[in-house]
């Protein structure tokens, strides 16, 4: 169990214009300003579930998950995860997590991989046969058979992606933290990537929390999300309760025969053309069964489908409504 209360973070940052001058008169007057990346955050995360934390860029979501993985100590509030203080019992802690950060790497890079592995495994003081049988796993899981004896700076994104991911599940951790797991990826890779994470939350039953800004990884993993905005919460629920919350326009394509079809009230036209348009509909003001049965007393429909916004899109007017 993941539980965060009133969690607040506040860095100081240097500031100075460009030029010689103003570099040199830095050297005996730092101006700095205060940037408050968390502010009073507090959510709960159960076992086994698999939430995205999304946001734009600067909104604390990285923030949050250093203070969850103990590397940053809040200024204020309470964090406990599995009955433990992060970056208070950090040590035992970290036992217990995996974190992958997507552009940071944790593997040697001028040493084959499976070196790399080695040194973890001794880090974390994993037995034997718990690391036999979780390096198999995941060799066989992730296709690493043909480069866990390659340099990592001999991979290509993708390989190194899923030796990353590899790495920090050797020790068998209950949650794991991906901060832009599939940054830079191509689809077959971003593909096999999400296979695999959903594959170990089904079944190791392991605690995943997904930062991202691609949201085919959150339509494709995570049925709840939280919304962080200017180090806030400011939502917190299902995608798919978001989705039908905030998806209030439906775009209407009608093929059809007959006389032109006339917009109806909470309609608008989105293109039009001789037997073929396209209607914006405002589903407050008519749901989309009474638009459909209007439409087809006034031509003979021959095709018609019915799309509303995609999960980018929603995110996007969130952002926009909440002015993040």
């Amino acid at each position: 169990m993941i539980t965060l209360e009133h969690i607040s973070k506040a860095f100081r940052v240097s500031r100075r214009n460009a030029g010689f001058r103003q570099a040199a008169k830095s050297l005996f007057h730092k101006e700095y300003t205060r940037i408050q990346a968390l502010d009073d955050i507090s959510f709960s995360i159960a076992d086994g579930e698999m939430v995205g934390y999304i946001g734009p860029n600067g909104a604390g979501k990285s923030s949050t998950l250093k203070v969850m993985s103990g590397i940053l100590t809040p200024d204020s509030g309470t964090c406990i995860i599995n009955g433990r203080v992060p970056w208070k019992q950090r040590t035992a802690h970290v036992r217990e997590i995996g974190v992958i950060f997507g552009q940071r790497s944790q593997l040697w890079w001028d040493v084959p991989v499976i070196d790399s592995f080695e040194l973890i495994r001794d880090i974390y003081k994993v037995d034997a046969a718990a690391y036999k049988r979780n390096l198999d796993e995941l060799v066989s899981l992730l296709d690493l058979s043909q480069i866990i004896r390659t340099p990592a700076r001999q991979l290509s994104l993708g390989q190194r992606m899923r030796c990353e991911i590899a790495a920090s599940l050797l020790h068998g951790p209950r949650i794991l933290f991906l901060d832009e797991p599939t940054i830079g990826l191509d689809a077959v890779s971003k593909v096999a990537v999400r296979e695999f994470i959903k594959t170990i939350n089904r079944s190791r039953g392991t605690t995943v929390i997904l930062t991202t800004h691609d949201m085919q990884d959150i339509e494709a993993l995570t049925e709840r999300i939280l919304l962080i905005g200017k180090g806030r919460i400011l939502l917190d629920g299902s995608l798919h309760e978001l989705m039908h919350r905030y998806d209030t326009h439906k775009t209407l394509t009608i093929d059809y025969t007959g006389p032109a079809i006339r917009p109806l009230e909470g309609m608008a036209v989105a293109r039009s053309l001789p037997g073929h348009i396209e209607l914006v509909l405002d589903t407050a003001v008519m749901p989309v069964s009474r638009a459909i049965a209007a439409l087809s007393a006034q031509a003979d429909i021959a095709d018609l489908s019915v799309s509303g916004a995609t999960a980018e899109d929603m995110v996007v007017s969130l952002y926009k409504a909440f002015s993040i």
